[in-house]
């Protein structure tokens, strides 16, 4: 799976692990950055996975910051988008399995590093369970 994946500077110390885990997985990941811990504005980061996925580069987008909520409402502008902010397994499992998301969000600041690997990895094979939650998720673009 091609999985775009983005972070500012608060997300940092988590990325590589999780691009190293997807990539061991077999999964072809483009790194949107940041790169570093210096600090950065989250929507430049958040925007380009979000157009990623959005255009077809990218199948999945993983966004990281400190809270999860600045990349998930910037991610969540566009129409294609529906990036749901997770912190613990069940979220990633229900925000794929009903609300088709494409993009999930973790907040760094209040995860351990392994559960956002876990998060990731169900995210990543969760499958969409269609049905009445695919009536809803056609109701939710504007």
């Amino acid at each position: 799976m091609k999985i775009a994946i983005g972070c500012d500077h608060a997300g940092f110390p988590y990325k590589d692990g999780i691009i190293a885990m997807l990539q061991a997985q077999g999964h072809m990941v483009q790194d949107f950055g940041t790169h570093s811990t210096l600090s950065v504005d989250y929507p430049d980061f958040a925007h380009q996975v979000a157009e990623a996925v959005e255009n077809g580069q990218a199948e999945r987008g993983i966004l990281l910051c400190g809270s999860a909520n600045g990349v998930a409402i910037t991610a969540n502008k566009h129409q294609q988008i529906r990036c749901a902010i997770c912190w613990n397994e069940e979220l990633a499992a229900l925000a794929r399995q009903h609300n088709n998301a494409n993009v999930i969000a973790l907040p760094v600041r209040f995860v351990p590093e392994i559960l956002a690997q876990a998060m990731v990895r169900i995210f990543i094979t969760a499958d969409f369970e269609g049905g009445r939650h695919a009536t809803r998720v056609d109701k939710i673009a504007c």
